[in-house]
């Protein structure tokens, strides 16, 4: 129990109590005696990503400090300016680690790069970047999309559009990253995306983690580890969800670990002939050293899936919703298809190569342009080891939190102009018709600096791949009247997922 504060837990714990009482105050953010401005965070947290954005609009800067509760160390800059962002990314990376608190909030993802510094994380890093920048992963994760969207994917959509069904797009989305990443990880296909929509333990689990995660990040630290050792609340759900996770991972791992030894008995030949195929997949490389135990296969696998199930999924389900609501990108989306790729008289293309696909200039543009305005991942935490004042002008120490608001940062007027809430794909192609470069401390859906994302070929990769599928032979509808609304989770999933129609194309459509 000596992590636990007993005042810093009771004053958070009042606070939490007196939420409704104090929240009728109409100041945008009130720093209250005693509770600081914790009780008006609580009471928007379930539209906290625009509400956090009107905050920064009306901050000097775009930056502000979150105060929270008297004894509480919560001592927060949260911010939306890029040139803060350059230099706690960037220019003064090594004195903005992640470090131990961020480990503790991560703690499900244990020893995995996600959560290391210092020479641990670059020799992860390393290792991982040689592995997917390797030209036989790369054959691999091509054969993955395209063979999932053909016996994935379109079967499915086919299905829907033939019974002329409502389906949940961001579920059929998460199916499909969930099956490729679990592909890409092991060579094995789960089998989640099939018109019988089995039940994914494993999907939900991570959904309660990310909320669960979520919360910690906007309560004091005693107040949410209390409720770990009462095993209450969001910290129960966390405790569950973590179970099935460890099941899952561990019937993995065991599945591979005896498919990599009936490999290694096939002869050489056999391999060479089988080409980019499980042999390419990353945790079959990991188990071929023997210094990774399984602890280190869980974390790193389970960091993987997370990363390539939701990111992915998140942004194509933002992308679909903002094409339905731009008629006019659509009919471009789809005029570029035509113009890059021949038509065939008899049946629509279902899917197309790397190649063919780096032609889609404005299909590029236009998921740049969702990740600006909806990036899966809402925010990113760093920490200072050693006291510091940011371009902003605000001090830090090492007690503070440093916060971005990737989502307040793609609604910023000072960034992106008086049109920046507009979903315009064409702000991303130049008059020469190539793609307009943005530096990362502007557009940090990939993250930025020594810790820019090595998945970002796959991720434009795996996007492409769907979204030309897709256009070229659907309509997507979304049901009237359906409400959409970022959730509250470290993921920016849509709330209610996304109801939707699809309507199949027309040979000449």
């Amino acid at each position: 129990m000596a992590f636990i504060d007993f005042p810093e837990i009771l004053l958070a714990f009042v606070c939490f109590l007196y939420l409704r009482r104090l929240s009728s105050n109409k100041e945008l953010l009130r720093n209250w005696p005693f509770f600081g401005m914790l009780p008006a965070i609580l009471h928007n947290f379930q539209h906290i990503h625009d509400y956090l954005t009107q905050v920064l609009k009306q901050s000097p800067g775009s930056t502000f400090i979150f105060k929270g509760p008297w004894l509480s160390n919560m001592h927060v800059v949260i911010t939306a300016d890029p040139a803060n962002v350059h230099y706690v990314m960037s220019s003064n990376f090594s004195n903005y680690p992640k470090g131990p608190e961020y480990k503790n909030i991560f703690d499900v993802f244990g020893d995995s790069l996600f959560n290391l510094d210092s020479d641990s994380w670059r020799t992860q890093k390393n290792v991982l970047h040689t592995l997917i920048n390797h030209r036989r992963f790369h054959q691999f994760l091509e054969k993955t999309n395209r063979n999932k969207v053909e016996r994935g994917l379109v079967p499915v959509l086919d299905h829907v559009s033939k019974q002329s069904l409502v389906v949940d797009l961001q579920d059929v989305f998460q199916r499909f990253t969930f099956d490729s990443i679990c592909i890409l990880a092991s060579g094995s296909d789960p089998g989640c995306l099939s018109i019988d929509f089995p039940d994914v333990p494993f999907s939900k689990a991570l959904d309660d983690v990310e909320e669960a995660i979520f919360f910690r990040h906007t309560v004091p630290g005693s107040y949410w580890k209390l409720l770990r050792w009462l095993g209450i609340g969001e910290e129960r759900k966390l405790s569950r969800a973590w179970e099935t996770l460890d099941y899952f991972m561990a019937k993995f791992i065991a599945m591979n670990r005896e498919e990599v030894s009936k490999r290694k008995k096939i002869k050489e030949d056999h391999e060479e002939e089988e080409g980019a195929g499980a042999g390419a997949a990353i945790l079959t490389a990991y188990m071929e050293d023997a210094k990774n135990n399984d602890k280190f296969l869980r974390d790193n696998v389970l960091t993987l899936i997370f990363g390539g199930r939701d990111t992915t999924s998140a942004t194509l389900t933002w992308f679909f919703w903002l094409v339905s609501k731009n008629p006019s990108v659509e009919t471009k989306l789809l005029e570029e298809i035509k113009a890059n790729f021949r038509v065939n008289d008899d049946e629509k293309r279902k899917s197309f190569n790397t190649t063919e696909l780096s032609r889609l200039v404005y299909l590029h543009g236009a998921l740049c342009e969702s990740l600006r305005l909806f990036p899966p991942v809402p925010f990113q935490p760093r920490s200072p080891l050693f006291p510091d004042i940011l371009p902003s002008g605000h001090p830090v120490d090492k007690k503070s939190k440093i916060i971005f608001s990737l989502y307040a940062m793609g609604r910023m007027e000072a960034i992106w102009g008086k049109d920046c809430l507009e979903f315009k794909p064409e702000r991303w192609i130049s008059p020469q018709g190539g793609i307009i470069h943005q530096p990362s401390f502007k557009f940090l859906a990939f993250n930025a600096g020594p810790r820019s994302c090595m998945g970002k070929k796959v991720a434009f990769s795996q996007m492409k791949t769907v979204a030309a599928a897709m256009i070229n032979n659907y309509h997507v509808q979304v049901v009237e009247g359906h409400p959409v609304s970022p959730s509250t989770s470290i993921i920016l999933h849509m709330k209610h997922g996304l109801m939707v129609r699809v309507i199949k194309r027309s040979v000449n459509d």
